[in-house]
């Protein structure tokens, strides 16, 4: 019988390279972590499906590469995604300073009406952060994002990053009053399964 699902959302991590995205991502999809990771090329994706407020939400979530050479593959995810998480490394100042410009290829390419969330990883290297909490939590309030710091390693608010998001996704479906996830943004319809959204000619990116 083919998995069922209320909601689907698609969820994009950009950032850096070497930040930590694709540790990340395997914390929250798998509960593993490798120190070993190569950077990802071009981009890679998992699926996890949450319930949230009595509903099933299936998490389609794309991991992008960081390098400069895989930015405009990476940019062609963004139209469609409901949801972008930005990702900077606490212990290297340039990837926290390097957000801002994150941030302008999300004005690029993404719908206006896409949620964002800012994560500060590696909050376990404490004697190496240089990242302070409260420059970066200022930052995010100026900019009204979200912000929360992860450890990827030991597993420090990673589930609650990614719940966070998906909250957001699902508030601001049902401000506007719709059941589904945002058509303009490539949502499929609630309650049906990806199978018959396929089937019916729907999303199946």
């Amino acid at each position: 019988m083919p998995e069922g699902y209320d909601y689907l959302f698609k969820l994009l991590l950009i950032g850096d390279s070497g930040v930590g995205k694709s540790c990340l991502l395997l914390r929250f999809a798998e509960d593993a972590f490798t120190d070993s990771y190569l950077s990802t090329i071009g981009v890679d994706f998992k699926i996890r499906t949450i319930e949230l407020e009595g509903k099933t939400v299936k998490l389609q979530i794309w991991d992008t590469a960081g390098q400069e050479r895989f930015r405009t593959i990476a940019a062609a995810y963004y139209r469609g995604a409901h949801g972008i998480i930005m990702v900077y490394d606490v212990t290297e100042g340039e990837t926290f300073a390097n957000v801002k410009g994150w941030l302008q290829e999300i004005e690029r390419y993404a719908s206006e009406d896409v949620k964002k969330l800012i994560i500060g990883n590696k909050s376990d290297l404490v004697d190496r952060k240089v990242v302070a909490y409260s420059d970066a939590k200022e930052f995010a309030d100026e900019i009204g994002i979200p912000f929360v710091e992860t450890s990827a390693k030991d597993s420090t608010n990673v589930e609650e990053a990614f719940i966070m998001m998906a909250k957001q996704i699902k508030d601001g479906l049902a401000a506007e009053g719709e059941s589904s996830g945002n058509s303009k943004s490539g949502g499929v319809t609630a309650g049906r399964t990806l199978e018959e959204q396929t089937e019916s000619g729907g999303c199946n990116c």
